[in-house]
């Protein structure tokens, strides 16, 4: 008896041992991402980041602020005790947010940390983030803490 499809050689025919089938194949598979990766709901980015490590770039380079982070970001960190705890924990939602999107390249500012009812985080995407979470059908949700020396950020595709 020949070996079942995709061992001894063959290849596995689409659809067959987790290869998903092309379009017109039984569906379409999700979207593929920037670089071949595939994303889709459920799909999740995480960031962590040490605030001392932000804090010394931004001191090095005074006008990496106005690149990271708009001005409603900076605005809402300049009110508060340690400035860059807050940026710290909103960069890492940048970064997480790229991952979870499978963006190759990032304009930090085209994902914005907003506070939404309640004091809830929440993103505002523009440009290319946006474009890429409307390829996917998607919108983001993100969480964000820090303690005095880490921050981090998880997003989540919904």
């Amino acid at each position: 008896m020949p070996p079942p499809a995709g061992e001894g050689g063959t290849p596995p025919a689409a659809g067959e041992g987790g290869t998903p089938p092309a379009a017109g194949e039984g569906g379409t598979p999700p979207a593929a991402g920037q670089g071949g990766v595939t994303r889709s709901p459920g799909s999740v980015g995480l960031d962590l980041l040490e605030i001392a490590r932000l804090e010394r770039a931004l001191e090095r380079r005074p006008r990496l602020a106005e690149r990271l982070f708009t001005e409603r970001e900076l605005a809402y960190a300049a009110g508060r005790a340690r400035p860059g705890q807050h940026l710290a924990a909103r960069f890492c939602a940048k970064e997480a947010v790229a991952k979870a999107l499978s963006l190759d390249g990032l304009n930090f500012r085209e994902i914005e940390v907003v506070s939404m009812a309640g004091g809830v985080p929440g993103v505002r995407l523009t440009g290319a983030a946006a474009a890429r979470a409307a390829q996917l059908g998607v919108d983001v949700a993100v969480s964000l803490s820090h303690t005095d020396t880490s921050a981090g950020a998880v997003a989540l595709l919904r």
